[in-house]
């Protein structure tokens, strides 16, 4: 099973593009889309935020799409729902983890209904901002630094009083030209790594807190899925010390705050995970700062890892001297939903869930935002979504229980 990683907006690029029009369930527009932006015969294109339109079925958006207040399920009719009263961070932190939280972005701030349980730190105790702190969105051009999304995500979490997850520092992916392109010697990226990652953490030290669980996700997905290094700019240029250089510029930026390495498919035993597990003992015996490893656990309803995987792989990464926490989850499904597919996602989360419970150097979820209304996934994967806990219209869904269920309530 492959699974990606959450950033829709740099990853919409790797979809096929029909020439002239999107397929139905394509995407057909938002920020930085430069595909077909009208779809075949018989789907229009539907806004679903700011960052992408999608192609659904007929003139106007399905029931599976929010037409107003009064749908209550992303699903066909009668499709079931929670009606947990359940406050997820408060079930979490009951269960002895430090977090419950969620990814939001900024054009979905605009949306009272859906900042109305954002704002509820009983529900969400975490936030990370999906893509305002990412290179092409904090330095567009070298040496130009520009927070005010970073910093409207930064606010919300510390009016809310709610951890903040930096994310990210260096990445692969959604850099500015300037960046990728730029043909720097080793000591000119050196510093460019340096400037930006000091710059970057150190406008957000002891914002929200000094706990354990302000953190960073300051390298992200440095693995290739075969275990060997991904070739990027950093790479080539650098080798593998580019990640020692994000490190160590990050902890002299924010000595309080918990420094990761985040990636994808890491999340059991495989070639990938071993080499991150070798990448933090190497850190660890150069005494490098490396205090967590996130895993981003995007997966497929009924392909799932066990929960016996999770667990090995889990206290596989804590032997290490590392915490580990589940930072962008979501688990998706061909749709349309039915009632068999939500059963399954519901077990599905709890499986996760329940595996983070039980290796105590897990500490905390994430959810790759909320709800089926802003997800990434239908962007990326054609055909696919359905893969939050609560459905395009607020209303829970059996993977809330799932959740719960998973935590030990």
């Amino acid at each position: 099973m492959v699974k990606v990683s959450a950033s829709f907006a740099a990853l919409a690029v790797l979809l096929p593009v029909v020439s002239a029009q999107s397929q139905v369930w394509g995407q057909c527009g938002g920020i930085g889309w430069t595909g077909a932006t009208t779809c075949v015969a018989g789907s229009s294109c539907v806004e679903q935020n700011s960052y992408y339109s999608q192609c659904l079925p007929g003139a106007a958006a399905p029931s599976s799409v929010p037409a107003g207040p009064s749908q209550t399920s992303t699903a066909s009719s009668g499709s079931p729902t929670s009606g947990s009263t359940a406050k997820l961070q408060t079930v979490a932190k009951s269960a002895g983890k430090l977090y419950f939280g969620t990814a939001t972005d900024n054009s979905e701030l605009s949306d009272t209904a859906y900042t109305a349980i954002l704002d509820d730190n009983t529900m969400f105790g975490q936030i990370t901002p999906a893509n305002s702190m990412k290179w092409d969105a904090t330095e567009p051009s070298q040496g130009q630094f520009t927070f005010s999304g970073a910093d409207q995500i930064a606010n919300l979490a510390k009016t809310n009083g709610m951890l903040l997850r930096g994310h990210n520092c260096v990445w692969y992916n959604q850099l500015p030209s300037w960046v990728s392109n730029g043909g720097f010697t080793t000591a000119q990226l050196t510093s460019i790594i340096q400037t930006h990652c000091s710059t970057l953490v150190g406008r957000y030290k002891g914002q929200v807190c000094t706990c354990p669980s302000h953190s960073w996700d300051v390298v992200n997905e440095p693995f290739n899925d075969d275990g060997t290094w991904r070739s990027d700019v950093f790479y080539n240029t650098l080798g593998t010390s580019f990640v020692e250089i994000a490190l160590n510029a990050a902890r002299q930026a924010d000595p309080t705050a918990k420094i990761y390495i985040n990636d994808y498919n890491i999340e059991s035993p495989g070639a990938k995970s071993t080499a991150m597990q070798n990448l933090v003992k190497s850190l660890k015996s150069s005494n490098v700062p490396i205090d967590g490893v996130g895993l981003q656990c995007h997966f497929i309803v009924g392909e799932t890892p066990s929960s016996a995987s999770l667990i090995q792989n889990m206290n596989a990464f804590t032997a290490l001297g590392v915490e580990v926490a589940i930072t962008e989850l979501d688990i998706r499904m061909t749709l349309p939903s039915t009632a068999a597919l939500l059963a399954q996602q519901k077990t599905d989360y709890t499986t996760v869930i329940s595996a983070c419970q039980a290796v105590s150097g897990c500490v905390g979820v994430t959810v790759w935002d909320w709800t089926d209304k802003y997800s990434w996934v239908p962007s990326t994967f054609s055909g696919q979504g359905a893969a939050c806990p609560w459905d395009q219209n607020f209303q829970k869904k059996p993977a809330f229980d799932g959740i719960v269920t998973g935590f030990g309530n």
